[in-house]
């Protein structure tokens, strides 16, 4: 793979990342509820779902999806019902992110501590699994790979190449998100944003229901 061809592949996976969208959303919403660390796990275990398209794409199977509309629509459908849920859940959800901050800390008996513990390690879990989930079914990201990214494939003419065409959109997807995390998580920021908990929560329920609707009306 050439310099010039690495770099419009870079610029596309530049603005494919910064595109705002569900992916942001899921970021904001975990950094706000976990803090800094959720955020950026969550960032990381998005680009690994964004890693596995790109490998997917170098392997040909983006070809397979695009002529077989069955699977690919199935899929759609999923990443459809799946961004719905989220919306769901995050339009139910009651106080805000600050009142779920503050869930199970209001003693210091040791069922306090281990129901808090048994928080924290539901959050990581959560942050992990729908950083992964939101980028293997969003359709839009589907797309992104099957209509520009696969034009690279042909430039990848080496085993360099071919690492360059998977690792190139991993790196830059985590690193945007991680960006968006530490700005969110900032001393500075962070209160003030969770003073708009509630109304944060409710804007991004509407955002992922609209975009499922979106997805389902397109297919």
């Amino acid at each position: 793979m050439s310099f010039t061809a690495w770099l419009s592949l870079l610029a596309i996976c530049c603005l494919g990342a910064m595109s705002p969208g569900p992916s942001l959303a899921m970021v904001v919403r975990h950094t706000l509820t976990g803090g800094r660390g959720k955020g950026i796990l969550c960032a990381w275990a998005h680009s690994i779902g964004i890693g596995l398209y790109a490998l997917v794409t170098l392997l040909g199977l983006a070809v397979v999806l695009k002529q077989a509309p069955m699977v690919f629509n199935g899929i759609a459908i999923i990443g459809a019902l799946y961004l719905a849920w989220m919306g769901v859940k995050a339009l139910g959800s009651k106080g805000g992110i600050s009142d779920k901050l503050d869930a199970g800390n209001g003693s210091d008996s040791a069922s306090s501590t281990d129901l808090s513990a048994g928080h924290s390690r539901a959050a990581t879990f959560a942050a992990a699994r729908d950083g992964l989930a939101i980028s293997l079914f969003n359709p839009k990201i589907m797309l992104f790979f099957l209509a520009l990214f696969s034009q690279f494939v042909m430039a990848a003419d080496s085993l360099f190449g071919q690492s360059l065409i998977v690792f190139t959109p991993l790196i830059i997807d985590g690193l945007w998100y991680t960006f968006i995390a530490l700005i969110l998580s900032h001393p500075s920021v962070l209160p003030k944003l969770r003073a708009k908990a509630a109304i944060i929560d409710k804007l991004s329920g509407v955002v992922l229901i609209l975009l499922a609707i979106r997805v389902i009306v397109t297919i």
